[in-house]
């Protein structure tokens, strides 16, 4: 059984950049579909970011197409994602999940089984 730990998280000002991050350990990262979600408080869960096993296919929300950039090193049991230009309505608590199945919607929450304890995003205006 896999466990996801996220880091990365923080302050930044409007139109900053960070990069968060998800160490896999207990299983290999090249087995599972990854992905990032975000909860903002008082809202649902929301897909974010999705990588295939070898990061060869990815999926993005509309509202981050063009900003974020999720990738992944398998070597190092990690998937990425580097947010910019960022906006105070990405502020959320970030998720990373994994899932080994391979067919299924990678967009949604229901469909991964495995789920970091999430990294606190801010964004200042």
């Amino acid at each position: 059984q896999v466990q996801l730990v996220e880091s990365g998280g923080g302050l930044v000002q409007a139109g900053g950049s960070l990069r968060l991050s998800c160490k896999a350990s207990g299983g290999t990262a090249s087995s599972y579909a990854m992905a990032w979600f975000r909860q903002a408080p008082g809202k649902e869960r929301e897909f974010v970011a999705a990588i295939n096993r070898n990061g060869g296919t990815t999926y993005y929300a509309d509202s981050v197409k063009g900003r974020f950039g999720i990738s992944r090193d398998n070597a190092k049991n990690t998937v990425y994602l580097q947010m910019n230009i960022l906006k105070p309505e990405d502020a959320a608590v970030y998720y990373c999940a994994a899932e080994e199945r391979y067919l299924g919607d990678k967009t949604a929450s229901s469909w991964y089984h495995y789920w970091g304890q999430g990294t606190q995003v801010t964004v200042s205006s």
